[in-house]
């Protein structure tokens, strides 16, 4: 690597309300500091993955996909005890190759679907079976080793060291030493020097990045405070201090004068971190086809009956022979029978349980779907154009857009199930984030500014649903968009308006909760968790045993 040091401990937003920076301010902010490579590791789970890995591509910046995994103090599966109070270790982990990125989506998964407790816990047990091709650490001071050192229980920490070191390799455990301003951070970097050397494994050194710049702290400290409900003039609230930022290599250097081997061996970690991340493939679930059909003869053996039934003795027209074939062509031609043959099936499932269904878009324009019965409206007689829909030199899915009655959508989601598999469908996961009236409110209580001053404030702020106006445009007073006169005047004349306004920018568009995407249902060929993880149920909503990631698009 060129360069000096490479973080390999950083949350981004997806550390919901933890973590204050998207992945593309800390790819370009990585990258403008000579750093080319940086790891992600949000606590817990891997909703950034993607969005991550591209940002860093963009950026030039090597990414390295990991998280800090939550670890139960005994099974996953216990509940209660000292769980909830002492909490569950925290662990660094990173994916050193695709093996390991299909390990951690196990873990992560796990961690949800069986472990959840406060926090999506793994357990060692579950490490042990998922431990190839990852690299891990001895983790933050909230980590095991570190918790048993701090107490003073060395012979306790050692051991556990050297289980991990058996497990998961000897050349793939690091002890992580931070420097932060703490005051029992010098006695904990003495012990696990101490333990380094007394069990041969080397040193490496990270930053506990929270927040991209360190201009982003107080930034961050009110987003601590949404979490918390607390506001920054409690003396006890949540806070960690105005180092956790992406320090340069020569601040991470100036740090460890001691130890240049702890930053030496982040370079190493990046170089053995070689994961490369696949788009472009498609994973489409094995439709079950008749005996003696292949997807593309039984496409077109409904397609024939679809026609008869559609246009009787107008099926043999030219202008709707010539039609079909076309279709049937291109659609072969781009692999996508089966994808037909399975939205057919819901259609008819649907059909003959009597429920309703529309499909919008340009869909419309394929007389493939409109001979499925999956489109109602005929494409010759309105001249629609299939292109629109599905084209050669657009290297894309098809998209059928179909609407069901909200009170029957669990139905069709149930039989989709049974027919490929629990492990195979999923509904998707989505973001709540914090839009301008949303981060002045919420920011608003963080302050300790009066909830009818600030209410009075965000409603300021011009509603456009169809084209949101975000807290930097409405101060701008750009004419075109209508604003409010006196949104501007008391930001320019009020000095804690001005505050609050100015706090309120630096959080607007942070992610902040998790839920269940209205619509979207992911089915894949496999196991959904051999691609991205999954999530459990959110809250109030049981639906659904398992939740896909969607910012771990297939």
């Amino acid at each position: 690597m060129a360069t000096d040091f490479v973080h390999l401990h950083c949350h981004s937003e997806f550390s919901l309300l933890d973590g204050l920076a998207s992945a593309k301010d800390l790819c370009e902010v990585c990258a403008k500091q000579g750093m080319n490579a940086l790891a992600l590791t949000d606590h817990g789970v891997m909703f950034g993955a993607v969005e991550f890995y591209r940002a860093a591509q963009a950026a030039g910046v090597k990414p390295i996909l990991g998280s800090e995994l939550y670890v139960a103090r005994n099974s996953r599966f216990d509940r209660g005890g000292g769980e909830r109070g002492a909490g569950a270790y925290h662990l660094t982990v990173l994916a050193r190759s695709e093996t390991g990125y299909k390990n951690l989506l196990q873990l992560a998964s796990k961690a949800q679907l069986e472990g959840f407790y406060y926090k999506p816990r793994v357990d060692k047990d579950i490490l042990a079976a998922h431990s190839q091709g990852l690299v891990i650490t001895t983790g933050c001071p909230s980590a095991e080793i570190p918790r048993l050192l701090l107490d003073n229980k060395l012979e306790e920490a050692y051991k556990v060291a050297s289980w991990y070191r058996d497990v998961f390799g000897k050349d793939n455990y690091f002890v992580e030493i931070q420097n932060h301003p703490i005051d029992f951070i010098p006695d904990l970097t003495r012990k696990l020097v101490d333990l380094s050397r007394r069990l041969d494994i080397p040193l490496v050194a990270t930053n506990d990045v929270h927040y991209a710049r360190a201009t982003d702290a107080h930034a961050h400290e009110v987003l601590l405070c949404i979490q918390t409900q607390t506001t920054m003039k409690d003396p006890n609230r949540m806070r960690i201090g105005e180092t956790f930022y992406l320090r340069t290599p020569d601040e991470m250097a100036a740090l460890f004068p001691e130890f240049p081997d702890a930053l030496k061996n982040t370079l190493l970690i990046a170089e053995m971190c070689d994961f490369k991340m696949k788009f472009g493939e498609y994973h489409l679930p094995l439709f079950p086809l008749p005996d003696g059909h292949t997807a593309e003869s039984y496409l077109r053996h409904l397609c024939e009956e679809g026609l008869q039934r559609r246009y009787g003795a107008g099926a043999a027209d030219p202008l709707i022979r010539q039609r079909l074939e076309h279709e049937l062509a291109i659609i072969h031609q781009m692999g996508f029978d089966a994808y037909f043959l399975i939205v057919w099936d819901i259609c008819r499932f649907a059909r003959e349980r009597n429920i309703w269904y529309n499909a919008r878009g340009s869909a419309a324009g394929s007389i493939v779907a409109y001979t499925l019965f999956i489109t109602l409206v005929d494409p010759i007689h309105h001249g629609l154009i299939f292109e629109r829909f599905l084209n050669p030199g657009r290297l894309e899915m098809p998209d059928i857009d179909l609407d069901f009655p909200d009170d029957r959508r669990e139905q069709l989601i149930n039989y989709t199930m049974e027919k490929y598999g629990h492990d195979k469908v999923a509904q998707i996961i989505t973001f709540g984030t914090l839009g301008a009236r949303a981060a002045l409110r919420d920011t608003g209580r963080a302050l300790d500014i009066p909830l009818a001053e600030v209410d009075r404030i965000a409603k300021l702020v011009p509603y456009n649903p169809a084209n949101p106006v975000s807290l930097q445009q409405a101060i701008s007073g750009e004419p075109q968009l209508q604003y409010n006169r006196e949104f501007k005047e008391l930001y320019d004349g009020d000095p804690q308006v001005k505050t609050l306004i100015d706090t309120a920018k630096s959080l607007e568009g942070v992610s902040r909760h998790a839920s269940t995407h209205a619509a979207g249902v992911v089915i894949t060929d496999k196991p959904i968790v051999e691609y991205c993880p999954l999530h459990r149920p959110t809250k109030g909503d049981n639906s659904t045993p398992t939740r896909t990631d969607s910012r771990c698009r297939l």
